[in-house]
C-alpha cells in the first residue's frame, strides 16, 4: 500500500515582531522555503515549521516574543518551533527554555534556516546555534513579499554606534551594506511585481555604503554613501514612491534633504530618533547629536518641504533624567514642527552602559 504521506505538501508559519527590516527577513525566509517546496499556511491549517523572527529592543518586545511563541506552539503544536532574531542572538538560553521550542538561530545562522531544519535531530529536543556576533560579518538581501502592499527593501544591516540604551550592535554586529547595483537591480525586480512603493530599510540606513568584510584585522572600507544610493534609486523608473525609513540626525544631511525636496519619487517624510530634548541626556546617552543640531535638520526640511511629515522617536525615564530634564524634552518637542511620537519608556538591557548607571527613574514616575 502506498504511503500517501510522502505526497504530502510541507506547511510553514511565520510570525514576526519588531522593526520593518525583520519583516523583510522573514519574508526572505519564506521565500527560501517556498522554493523547498513549503507553503504559507492558511487559517485552520496546522504547520509542520513555525519560524519567529524576534525582537529585542525592549523588555516588553521579549516579553511578546515569548508570548508569541507559547500561542504559536498551542496552535501548531506538532510543529518545529524555530525562534531566530534579535531575542534569540541576546539570549539563546531563554529562548531554549520555553516549552516546545526546538531550533534557536543567532544572527550568523538566521538565513541558513533551511539547513538546521533538515539537520535537526527530534532526540536532541531543543538546539542552539549562535556564533559570537563580532563574527557576524556577512550581508544578506531582503525584501518583504508580495503579503504587503508596501515591499520594505533592507539596504543596510548592523550599527557601528554605541549608544548607552542600546543592545542592538550586539543583536546584530557591525555596519554593513549591500552594494548599490544590487539594490537597484531589486528595485526593478519588485517593480514587475506592480509594487508601487519601496520602503529602503536597516538598522542604521544612513550609514549605508560599507561592504562585506572579511578577517579580524581588516578595516571596512566605505565604498558608497546613502546619497549615492538614493540618486540612483531615483532613475527607477517603474517604481512611483521610495521611503526613506529612520534616518539618524547626525547622517540626515543637507544634500539628501535637498534631493528628496527635489525629487518625484522620495516621499517627503523623515522619521529622524531624538530620544530626548535634553543635550545632558543626550551626551549620557552617547548620541552623536546636540538639540540644536536636531531643531537645523527640522528646520531646513520645513524650508524645502512644508508639508513635510516628520516622525520622532523618544525615551522617556532614561536613567538620572530629572523633572527639569523632562520639561526641557517636553518643551523642545513642543517647539518642533513634526508630525508624530513614537514614545519609550526607558528599558534596562543587559549588557548596556545604562543600566550601571546610577539614579534610575523608577517605572511609576
Amino acid at each position: 500500500m502506498i504511503d500517501t504521506n510522502i505526497y504530502k505538501t510541507k506547511k510553514a508559519a511565520y510570525y514576526t515582531l519588531g522593526c520593518k527590516l525583520n519583516f523583510a527577513e522573514t519574508s526572505q525566509l519564506g521565500k527560501q522555503l517556498s522554493a523547498a517546496g513549503y507553503q504559507k499556511v492558511h487559517a485552520g491549517e496546522q504547520a509542520d515549521i513555525c519560524i519567529v523572527n524576534t525582537c529585542s529592543v525592549t523588555d516588553t518586545a521579549d516579553h511578546k516574543c515569548r508570548q508569541a511563541i507559547k500561542r504559536l506552539k498551542r496552535q501548531h503544536p506538532n510543529a518545529i518551533m524555530v525562534v531566530t532574531g534579535c531575542y534569540a542572538q541576546l539570549n539563546p538560553e531563554e529562548i531554549a527554555g520555553i516549552d516546545g521550542v526546538n531550533l534557536v538561530l543567532g544572527a550568523g545562522e538566521k538565513f541558513d534556516v533551511l539547513e538546521f531544519i533538515e539537520r535537526w535531530d527530534a532526540e536532541n529536543s531543543v538546539e542552539i546555534h549562535k556564533t559570537p556576533i563580532q563574527k557576524v560579518k556577512k550581508f544578506h538581501p531582503s525584501c518583504s513579499g508580495t503579503d504587503r502592499t508596501r515591499y520594505f527593501l533592507k539596504v543596510q544591516d548592523g550599527c557601528d554606534y554605541s549608544c548607552t540604551f542600546c543592545t542592538i550592535p550586539l543583536a546584530r554586529g557591525k555596519s554593513r551594506s549591500d552594494t548599490i547595483e544590487n539594490v537597484v537591480k531589486n528595485a526593478k525586480e519588485i517593480a514587475l511585481t506592480g509594487v508601487k512603493e519601496i520602503v529602503l530599510t536597516g538598522v542604521n540606513i544612513g550609514d549605508f555604503g560599507y561592504g562585506e568584510f572579511v578577517g579580524e584585522g581588516e578595516k571596512k572600507r566605505k565604498l558608497h554613501n546613502f546619497f549615492d544610493l538614493i540618486k540612483e534609486l531615483d532613475e527607477v523608473k517603474e517604481i512611483k514612491r521610495f521611503r526613506i525609513s529612520s534616518i539618524e540626525p547626525n547622517l540626515l544631511n543637507d544634500a539628501i534633504i535637498d534631493f528628496v525636496a527635489n525629487s518625484d519619487r522620495f516621499v517627503p517624510h523623515f522619521h529622524i530618533p531624538l530620544q530626548s530634548g535634553s543635550n545632558a541626556i543626550l551626551k549620557r546617552m552617547k548620541r552623536r547629536y546636540l538639540r540644536e543640531l536636531y531643531s537645523e535638520r527640522v528646520e531646513l526640511i520645513k524650508s524645502r518641504m512644508p508639508d513635510c511629515c516628520i516622525g520622532v522617536d523618544v525615551i522617556v525615564g532614561f536613567p538620572g533624567e530629572t523633572e527639569e530634564e523632562f520639561k526641557e524634552t517636553y518643551e523642545f518637542i513642543n517647539s518642533l514642527d513634526i508630525a508624530y511620537l513614537h514614545v519609550f519608556t526607558y528599558s534596562e538591557r543587559d549588557n548596556t552602559e545604562a543600566m550601571a548607571m546610577e539614579k534610575q527613574v523608577p517605572e511609576w514616575e
